[in-house]
C-alpha cells in the first residue's frame, strides 16, 4: 500500500496481470492498471448485504490522482450514510440517462481493455470513433432502436467488412448496456439485422513465387537485420500468425519435441507441430544476448520486434529491383516475372495451408496445424484440394470408360502398391 500520488501513477509499470495498488491515507480507494498499460481509479467498498462492490472513476490522464481522490471521498462519504453508489451508476435516472458516448467509454474501461488484447482493444476504437459514435452521437442508449442499427449498416455496405465488425460490436456492447441497467432485458437493437456477406481474400504464393521470395532473403543476409528474415521464415516454415512469431520466447520452444508451445494465442494456448525444416533454423538461429525473445528487436535491449510490415515491404521491393536487374542482363524474361507487392505477411500462412491442401491433407489436418478453432475456417481451403481427387476421378472414369468401348482397362493400382513401386 502507498499513497496515490502522481508520481507514484507514472512510475507503475504494466505487469502480465492486472495490478491494484490500495490507497494508505482512504481506505477503499485505488489505482487499477492493466496489462495493455492503461490506468484508472477506483473505489471498493462493502454495501449494506456486506457484498464487495467496485465503482469506476475513471483513466488516469483525463483524471488526476487528486481529482480521482476528491471524488473517491465523496463515495465513500455517501457508503457511510446508507448510500450505495454502485446501484446508483447502474441504474441512472431519466435525468442523467446515459448517451452512446457514456456507453463507449464505459465499454472500453470496464471490459475492452481488462479483457480484451490490446490490437482488439485499438480496433474497437477505431471503429467507434469512426462509424459507431458519429451515427449515433448524443443519443440515450435506451432510445436506439433497430432501425438505427439497420441504417448504420447499410451506410457501411461498400464496405462490408467494416460494416459486419460495426454490427457485431455494436451488439456486445448493448448486451452490456442490458446487464448493466442501461437497458431493458432482452432488447437488444442489433437482433436479426443480417450481416453482409465477406468475400474472403486468398493469395497464395506459387512455387515459383516462392523460389522468388527465397532467393531475395538469401540476397538480404548481412543488409536486413537477421531479426526481420528469420520472422518471415518461421512465418512460412510454421504457418503461425504474425503476432505469435514476433512474441515468441525461447522458453516456448521445445526442440526435443518439435514444438512451439504458446501460451496465448488468437485461440488460447495450443502447442505449433515444428518441422525437420523449421526446428532446423531454430537451432541455427543466433541470439540476441539478455533478450528471452526468438525475434528480439534490433533497437531495444529486451523486447519482441513489434512490427514486421516495414521489412516485409522492403522485401517485396529488393524483388522487383532483382528482377529488373535479371530482366536487363537476360538473365530473365519478361513474361517470366513475379509479381509480390499485393502479398501480405498473412498470405504466408495462407501459402503454407495451401501447399498443404495441394499435397493431399485432409482439411482437419490443415485446421489442426494452423490452430483452427473452428472447421469451417479451414473450408476455404477446400477447392485447393481438388486435384489429388481429380487424379482419382480420372483413374476411376478412364477403367470404367474403357470397359464400356470394349477395350482394354487401363491398369488401376492400390495406394499401397503404388507406394511399394516407388
Amino acid at each position: 500500500m502507498a499513497k496515490i500520488t502522481k508520481r507514484l501513477v507514472d512510475s507503475t509499470e504494466a505487469g502480465e496481470r492486472e495490478l491494484l495498488i490500495w490507497d494508505d491515507a482512504l481506505p477503499g480507494f485505488a489505482l487499477r492498471v492493466y496489462p495493455s498499460g492503461v490506468k484508472a481509479f477506483l473505489v471498493q467498498y462493502r454495501d449494506e448485504n456486506r457484498r464487495t462492490r467496485r465503482v469506476s472513476l475513471g483513466r488516469y490522464g483525463p483524471l488526476t490522482p487528486d481529482e480521482a481522490r476528491t471524488e473517491a471521498k465523496k463515495l465513500l462519504g455517501d457508503v457511510a450514510r446508507g448510500g450505495n453508489p454502485a446501484e446508483k451508476k447502474k441504474a441512472p435516472t431519466l435525468e442523467a440517462e446515459p448517451t452512446i458516448e457514456d456507453l463507449q467509454a464505459r465499454y472500453l474501461e470496464e471490459h475492452a481493455r481488462p479483457y480484451k488484447k490490446p490490437k482488439s482493444v485499438k480496433g474497437d476504437e477505431q471503429i467507434l470513433r469512426d462509424h459507431i459514435v458519429p451515427a449515433l452521437e448524443g443519443r440515450p442508449v435506451s432510445s436506439i432502436t433497430r432501425e438505427d442499427v439497420v441504417r448504420l449498416h447499410h451506410k457501411l455496405k461498400d464496405k462490408p467488412i467494416q460494416a459486419n465488425r460495426a454490427l457485431a460490436l455494436l451488439s456486445k456492447m448493448m448486451n452490456l448496456a442490458e446487464d448493466w441497467g442501461l437497458r431493458p432485458a432482452a432488447t437488444n437493437p442489433t437482433l436479426r439485422v443480417k450481416k453482409y456477406r465477406e468475400n474472403k481474400r486468398q493469395r497464395y504464393l506459387s512455387s515459383v513465387e516462392l523460389a522468388r521470395l527465397g532467393k531475395v532473403l538469401a540476397d538480404l543476409e548481412g543488409e536486413e537485420d537477421w531479426q526481420n528474415l528469420l520472422a518471415v521464415r518461421l512465418l512460412l516454415l510454421t504457418g503461425a500468425r504474425s503476432g505469435e512469431i514476433l512474441t515468441l520466447r525461447w522458453e516456448h520452444v521445445d526442440m526435443e519435441r518439435g514444438l512451439l508451445l504458446l501460451p496465448e494465442s488468437k485461440t488460447g494456448a495450443k502447442a505449433v507441430p515444428l518441422s525437420a525444416a523449421a526446428v532446423a533454423l531454430l537451432q541455427n538461429a543466433p541470439r540476441k544476448e539478455g533478450s528471452s525473445y526468438v525475434i528480439p528487436s534490433p533497437r531495444r535491449k529486451d523486447g519482441p520486434l513489434t512490427d514486421l510490415n516495414p521489412a516485409w515491404r522492403r522485401i517485396k521491393a529488393r524483388a522487383e529491383t532483382m528482377q529488373d536487374e535479371e530482366e536487363a542482363e537476360g538473365e530473365l524474361k519478361r513474361k517470366d516475372r513475379v509479381k509480390l507487392a499485393d502479398v501480405r505477411l498473412h498470405d504466408l500462412r495462407h501459402t503454407f495451408a495451401s501447399i498443404g491442401a495441394g499435397v493431399g491433407l485432409s482439411l482437419p489436418m490443415i485446421g489442426g496445424l494452423l490452430g483452427h478453432s473452428q472447421a469451417a475456417t479451414t473450408t476455404r481451403y477446400a477447392h485447393l484440394a481438388a486435384d489429388p481427387l481429380r487424379q482419382a476421378a480420372d483413374a476411376i472414369a478412364g477403367h470404367i470408360a474403357a470397359v464400356l468401348e470394349g477395350k482394354p482397362p487401363a491398369e488401376v493400382l492400390k495406394l499401397d502398391q503404388r507406394r511399394a513401386e516407388k
